[in-house]
């Protein structure tokens, strides 16, 4: 009985979703909501992402707004974005916060494909993991007599080229995101 690859194949298609969500909170010069998505509010005694107690749009390359759905929740909202790492100073008109966007850097550009590409490294190291942890599950399998030895050579062929599957899927979402972030 061939290993069952689905369950690895699952650990890894979640692996990489959890990078490409890391990669959206990464600011690259253009106005993204998401970068707000991680900071969280104290809305009625629990804590809240910013971005499910108000409408978070980017009307243009430059300008995130946030729009409180409750008014009162503008100062928690503001004062939430200033101690966040963003390192953007809100405005406050009252109504709307304004969060302008800088231009990045050539220098900050630089970091962050750097950051970028370990993040990446460490999506790998994920993947590869789960590679190593469905070779040990294959061999268990032979020692225990579950399988035989063809079997247990063709699960681990199975699980390699999973594997490189989903490292070059990993290459492509990190490609994309140092593409937006060198593009000025």
């Amino acid at each position: 009985m061939k290993l069952k690859t689905d369950e690895f194949e699952a650990k890894m298609k979640k692996s990489i979703a959890m990078y490409a969500e890391t990669l959206s909170t990464i600011r690259a010069g253009r106005a993204n909501p998401e970068i707000l998505s991680r900071i969280t509010v104290d809305y009625y005694g629990a804590q809240t992402p910013i971005t499910q107690v108000s409408e978070v749009r980017a009307p243009d390359p430059r300008t995130i707004t946030v729009t409180p759905w409750d008014s009162s929740m503008l100062k928690q909202i503001e004062r939430a974005i200033l101690a966040s790492d963003l390192g953007i100073t809100p405005t406050n008109d009252g109504r709307i916060i304004r969060l302008t966007i800088p231009p990045l850097t050539e220098e900050r550009r630089r970091e962050l494909k750097k950051q970028v590409e370990r993040m990446g490294e460490e999506a790998k190291v994920a993947i590869r993991n789960i590679r190593r942890e469905a070779i040990e599950k294959a061999k268990a399998q032979k020692k225990a007599g579950e399988m035989t030895e063809d079997e247990e050579k063709q699960s681990e062929k199975d699980v390699q080229t999973l594997t490189e599957k989903y490292i070059k899927e990993i290459d492509t979402v990190s490609e994309r995101k140092i593409k937006e972030i060198l593009a000025i």
